[in-house]
């Protein structure tokens, strides 16, 4: 097996609030969408983050009406506490302050208008 490329799909209610966000806070990009449908990458990333509308016909009878719900959507940065004044001067609300974990991860969190968690990490305590 050869995997080409790697994605994250996550359900929500509202694909364009989710895809705005990332694009706006997180430099993503838009590169593929449609209805109910947003692809969104960064060439740094090293996956697609895709969100899919709830309810959509496509999607298997068991996932249709999931919702992106106990999943975190991790990025490892190098400046985690510039990325952090950035975003609270930007208005996004931290819904989980930053913290140093016993194993020296340290991070904190932000929640996109659907609920998506997105966090940001480093593992500079661990050195």
């Amino acid at each position: 097996m050869k995997i080409t490329s790697t994605a994250v799909s996550l359900n929500v209610e509202d694909v364009p609030a989710s895809a705005t966000f990332l694009t706006e806070h997180f430099g993503f990009r838009q590169e593929m969408a449609a209805d109910g449908f947003a692809s969104l990458t960064r060439d740094d990333a090293g996956v697609n983050v895709v969100f899919l509308r709830r309810g959509l016909a496509t999607l298997p009878d068991d996932q249709r009406d999931d919702h992106a719900r106990g999943l975190i959507l991790a990025f490892v940065v190098d400046d985690l506490e510039g990325e952090l004044t950035r975003l609270q001067v930007e208005g996004v609300t931290i819904s989980m302050p930053l913290t140093t974990e016993e194993w020296g991860e340290r991070a904190f969190q932000v929640r996109d208008p659907n609920g998506v968690i997105v966090q940001l990490v480093d593992w500079n305590g661990a050195r």
